[in-house]
């Protein structure tokens, strides 16, 4: 495996302030030690810290993972809330998150048993972060071309092009074109505080 690019430093995002007292309230709400939230999230206990304080800024792969140890959604980590679990949700009350470099936008509603993403994934941007988890993930590319690896199998895949896998196999994503690549991606959520679960290796931190 190639050695992970370096982390690009902290941008101002606003829609990430919420996050920091979120992610502390939750833990402690789930009763779980920072130590043990760290460990069951794939992360070093000083990196969920600095996360918890907001000097760090969470990727996607961070909130994915936060989100399934506590039992919750990324949208709900941002402080977001579709009233009523409506069953449609409109383009234009899409917000736009970005995070590790991803750019995301929440295309269902909280509170299901999956999570439904549209997300732009730029070159180069933690093509190695390899995650590991108890689910399933389906992903289907519209634009552009994707490199995604699976154990030790590499495929390339391309506009219209899907895949379904178990997410317990160790799998990374990245963009093969310097123009990147936009797809959509659903994932199971397990409502368990105890779900483990490893991201791998995190740029600039050791779990």
């Amino acid at each position: 495996m190639s050695h992970p690019a370096s982390e690009p430093g902290p941008e101002p995002a606003d829609d990430l302030g919420v996050v920091a007292p979120q992610l502390r309230a939750l833990r402690r709400c789930a009763s779980l030690t920072l130590e043990a939230a760290a460990r069951a999230a794939g992360l070093s206990p000083a990196h969920l810290s600095r996360l918890e304080t907001g000097q760090r800024q969470p990727s996607l792969p961070m909130l994915l993972a936060l989100a399934r140890v506590y039992g919750t959604t990324v949208s709900e980590l941002l402080g977001e809330r579709v009233a009523d679990r409506d069953a449609v949700v409109r383009a234009a009350d899409m917000e736009p998150t970005h995070a590790g470099g991803w750019t995301y936008w929440q295309s269902g509603a909280s509170g299901r048993g999956m999570q439904a993403l549209r997300v732009q994934v730029p070159y180069g941007s933690q093509g190695d972060i390899v995650r590991v988890h108890p689910g399933e993930e389906w992903l289907h590319v519209l634009r552009g071309r994707l490199r995604l690896r699976l154990g030790d199998t590499t495929h390339l895949l391309g506009a219209g092009d899907s895949a379904h896998f178990d997410s317990l196999t160790p799998h990374r994503i990245a963009a093969q074109d310097p123009d990147g690549v936009d797809l959509l991606f659903v994932h199971t959520l397990l409502q368990s505080p105890t779900a483990a679960l490893c991201l791998g290796p995190t740029p600039g931190e050791t779990p």
